[in-house]
């Protein structure tokens, strides 16, 4: 097989492409920046011609044309995996749906229960053996392409191509049709400024995190916070394994901090399953031997987890509730992200030969008009149950550090008021109280 005569062959219209696409299918844009943008003008351009289409994403910029162009979802519905800023507008305006799920059983939930009529997605160019890395979106996109009925593939001269372990990349022979067209620059992910409450949370945790370490930093300021702690710290030999690599991971490089020297797993290699951040990261990215993508049913399996020996997980939450549930997704029954990846780095981090998992969150927070409330309360009440009581361990606010690892209910509503704003502790040890999970010996 000639690979670029096969290509030849596969090229067509982004128009000519989306007419496979029929009333009643499924079509996935995969995630993030691996969305198809001229497929999907070309298919949003076919609205009045369709019916009841469902397109499955994640954590896609805007826009999404098809929702643009039908916010009514009279031809197309949206359905998001896990919401980016923009896709939680979506939700809250009723023009999208979210779709419950722990990344690691992503593929596997293609493998057995979904359908997928076409699957659309953005590529690097093509390489000299007829391969096309999966890039940024790599953590999900092999198990969405094995179970398609049709493969179209769009080029982005913007993604880097990145190396990876297994199921990182597609060969021409298994694609249908590949389309091209010039891109927009991708623009660089929102880095917001770390505020007094962020650098505490991450003073509190700096003292766990010792030379040799395997981490993984979640979404938000906090863990970007804690990145440039350790930037600027005597901290040595740091190792990446996550579900997202971000710029925290490269500010660590730049460092000379982030060298995998003594992981126990891939050693010298830094392992995720997506990558979103600024340009300079995805250059960082881009054909780089020290950076390899595997699927998030690898990456986030508990099981690989727990044998990184000295796995240090930091994730951020909305609230806790006195019994140690946590929410990391609504705000009542507002969808503001998704589960993803907490639960999994929860469970394999804390049983790893050294390792420990963070829950962070502020004290508090300050409604629309202006009133301050606890984030630790009593109980919940509509919120979603991201990880339940029984996989919480450390909870970090400002006010410190607390394990619930083994703890009864009573030593839990002590711990976790020990690190609630001092304005609302004498109200949440009588909601204890009520509760019956205080005990009159309990520390006030």
């Amino acid at each position: 097989m000639n690979v670029f005569d096969e290509y030849k062959r596969k090229l067509t219209t982004p128009e000519q492409a989306v007419r496979v696409i029929r009333d009643g299918d499924w079509v996935d844009y995969v995630t993030s920046f691996s969305k198809p943008v001229l497929l999907d003008r070309a298919l949003a351009e076919r609205a009045e011609e369709l019916h009841d289409v469902n397109i499955r994403g994640n954590l896609t910029p805007g826009p999404i044309e098809v929702v643009e162009k039908d916010p009514d979802r009279k031809h197309f519905t949206y359905n998001t995996w896990h919401c980016s800023a923009y896709e939680r507008k979506l939700c809250d305006q009723g023009k999208a749906f979210f779709i419950p799920m722990v990344f690691h059983n992503n593929s596997a939930y293609y493998e057995h229960f979904l359908d997928v009529d076409t699957a659309m997605m953005s590529v690097p160019p093509m390489d000299s053996h007829g391969f096309f890395s999966f890039s940024l979106g790599a953590g999900v996109a092999a198990g969405i392409m094995r179970k398609a009925g049709k493969i179209i593939l769009e080029i982005n001269e913007n993604l880097p191509r990145m190396l990876g372990g297994f199921d990182d990349c597609i060969h021409i022979s298994d694609v249908d049709m590949v389309v091209e067209g010039e891109h927009d620059p991708f623009p660089a992910m929102p880095k917001g400024k770390p505020s007094e409450i962020d650098l505490a949370i991450a003073n509190n945790i700096f003292p766990f995190i010792k030379d040799g370490a395997t981490l993984q930093l979640g979404i938000g300021s906090m863990p970007d916070t804690l990145g440039s702690l350790i930037a600027d710290s005597d901290i040595k030999d740091l190792g990446m394994h996550t579900e997202l690599c971000s710029d925290g991971y490269l500010d660590l490089y730049k460092a000379g901090k982030l060298t995998g020297k003594k992981k126990s797993l891939f050693p010298g290699k830094g392992i995720t399953g997506l990558t979103a951040g600024s340009p300079e990261l995805y250059r960082w990215v881009n054909d780089n031997p020290m950076i390899l993508t595997f699927p998030l049913s690898y990456v986030n399996d508990p099981k690989v987890i727990s044998s990184i020996d000295n796995m240090v997980s930091i994730n951020s939450c909305i609230s806790a509730d006195l019994y140690g549930q946590v929410n990391a997704e609504s705000s009542g029954m507002r969808q503001i992200s998704g589960t993803g990846g907490q639960l999994d780095f929860l469970e394999g981090a804390s049983v790893s030969n050294g390792g420990k998992s963070f829950i962070c969150l502020p004290s508090t927070f300050t409604d629309k008009k202006g009133e301050l409330h606890s984030s630790i309360v009593p109980h919940f009440n509509g919120e979603i149950i991201t990880s339940p009581r029984s996989q919480v361990f450390m909870i970090v606010t400002e006010y410190g550090v607390v394990n619930l690892a083994g703890m009864s209910v009573w030593q839990r509503a002590e711990k976790l008021i020990s690190i609630a704003h001092p304005q609302f502790r004498e109200s949440l040890i009588r909601a204890a109280e009520e509760q019956k999970i205080w005990k009159k010996s309990n520390k006030r």
